[in-house]
């Protein structure tokens, strides 16, 4: 038996050895398209102070129609959220959404930092600015921009704890950071395009752009989920630009990767995970989170249109979708659970803002086209997502993320990993779950590349 199992290894071995040895990949230029509805226009390079002040009018529309809601189906006995989010819970939260939240002082925290909005490519784009204050006079502290990028069901209200964080000297430190936080093109505040073809590269071309707009020719930059994806493809592109790449979602998504993972499930060793095993391997337990909790990202990647109608109708919709993403990717046995007060590591204010941002902007349907564009034929025959990420690179691993490689494999696309770090706990939403934890990881990256 071990003698079949030993040849089987070294075949699968030889495949992926294979699967990874292709040729060095060119870098494309890609053109910087005019993705709005004014193509033929030059648009303003002016950068306009912003606040968030939504109308009364939306307000009681909204309180209107959670007043006004259908009564929903009770969850099946013992069946918590096996079947999706438990209704039990949503009531409470759009209970508490309806009676008890209190937008005006929600209002008022997020817009607690400067910002503004610029006209990149065509689309009116929205970012965060803040500069750090009560730099000490006696200590020649270096300010250092970075680029923080979030991804879907987030927005910028993932930043809110880990700004402050960031932008104040540390006494160990020798450097600060002066932090770029935008909405993504598409999300919150931020325009989407008008025509198809911005995937996650285009969307690093704005962002590059939006960086030089408003001064630093190099930056550093971090991102999680479709951030991460964008800030990875920004370094790839534009290796010039990029200081350094800091991930809290480090990918390698090859075949020739996979095919290591089936390896390393019966020889992990071969794959360099010693310890750790189980949050890595078995390659079962990948295959079946794929099963059981990717079907959103086929709808999203084929039909986002038609869902986007249903996320814009109705409040309690919006709410029931991506809360239930929430607590998936931040709970292992939230399936199992009868709580259905599942707040953990987030309040519902904060939930709540995050909702808000999509439901007051409606841009429900233009966040999610990104997974469409990025799995498009076209996108996906520039094999972007293959390109070797040659700047600095730092991996904070959190032990809840959806899905987690050993550094081994990360190499294929990062050979530059200076900084890898297995976090105590934490999960998808770094920044606002622990943005304490994360803050301190990104500090020690730069850290490094500094004493470089």
């Amino acid at each position: 038996m071990w003698i079949t199992t030993a040849i089987l290894a070294l075949c699968a071995t030889g495949i992926a050895l294979f699967l990874s040895s292709t040729s060095k990949l060119e870098v494309p230029t890609l053109p910087e398209t005019n993705w709005g509805s004014n193509k033929n226009e030059k648009a303003s390079t002016e950068i306009r102070p912003f606040k968030i002040n939504v109308s009364p009018t939306v307000l009681d529309d909204l309180k209107y129609r959670l007043a006004h809601r259908r009564s929903y189906t009770e969850p099946l006995e013992n069946a918590a959220w096996t079947y999706g989010i438990s209704s039990k819970f949503l009531n409470t939260i759009l209970d508490y959404w309806k009676d008890k939240y209190n937008w005006s002082e929600r209002q008022a925290l997020l817009n607690k930092y400067p910002q503004y909005i610029t006209n990149i490519q065509g689309l009116d784009i929205h970012f965060y600015h803040i500069k750090p204050t009560n730099l000490p006079k006696d200590k020649n502290l270096k300010v250092l921009p970075l680029l923080l990028l979030h991804g879907w069901p987030g927005s910028i209200v993932e930043f809110q704890k880990i700004i402050p964080m960031l932008t104040t000297p540390r006494p160990n430190q020798s450097f600060v950071f002066e932090v770029i936080a935008p909405s993504l093109p598409g999300y919150g505040f931020s325009e989407g395009a008008v025509r198809p073809g911005m995937a996650s590269a285009q969307i690093s071309v704005i962002l590059k752009n939006l960086m030089q707009r408003v001064g630093f020719k190099r930056f550093y930059v971090q991102g999680g989920d479709w951030g991460s994806v964008v800030a990875a493809n920004m370094a790839a592109l534009f290796p010039e630009k990029v200081r350094g790449l800091h991930l809290n979602m480090c990918n390698s998504m090859t075949l020739s990767n996979f095919i290591w993972l089936g390896i390393g499930t019966y020889f992990p060793s071969l794959i360099g995970v010693h310890e750790n095993y189980s949050l890595f391997l078995p390659i079962s337990k990948h295959i079946s989170l794929l099963l059981n909790e990717f079907g959103y990202f086929h709808i999203q990647a084929t039909k986002p249109d038609t869902l986007g109608v249903a996320l814009t109708a109705s409040p309690d919709g919006l709410a029931a979708y991506i809360l239930e993403k929430f607590v998936a990717s931040t709970y292992s046995t939230f399936k199992e659970s009868n709580n259905d007060n599942m707040v953990g590591k987030f309040t519902f204010n904060e939930l709540l803002d995050n909702l808000m941002i999509y439901w007051i902007t409606n841009s429900s349907t233009t966040s999610i086209r990104l997974y469409a564009e990025n799995l498009s034929s076209t996108y996906r025959a520039l094999k972007i997502e293959q390109l070797p990420v040659e700047v600095p690179t730092g991996c904070a691993i959190f032990p809840k993320e959806i899905f987690s490689q050993p550094q081994s494999l990360l190499r294929n696309r990062y050979p530059n990993i200076i900084h890898y770090n297995i976090m105590p706990r934490g999960g998808h939403f770094a920044a606002f779950e622990e943005p304490t934890l994360l803050a301190d990881d990104i500090f020690s990256f730069i850290k490094k590349i500094q004493e470089l």
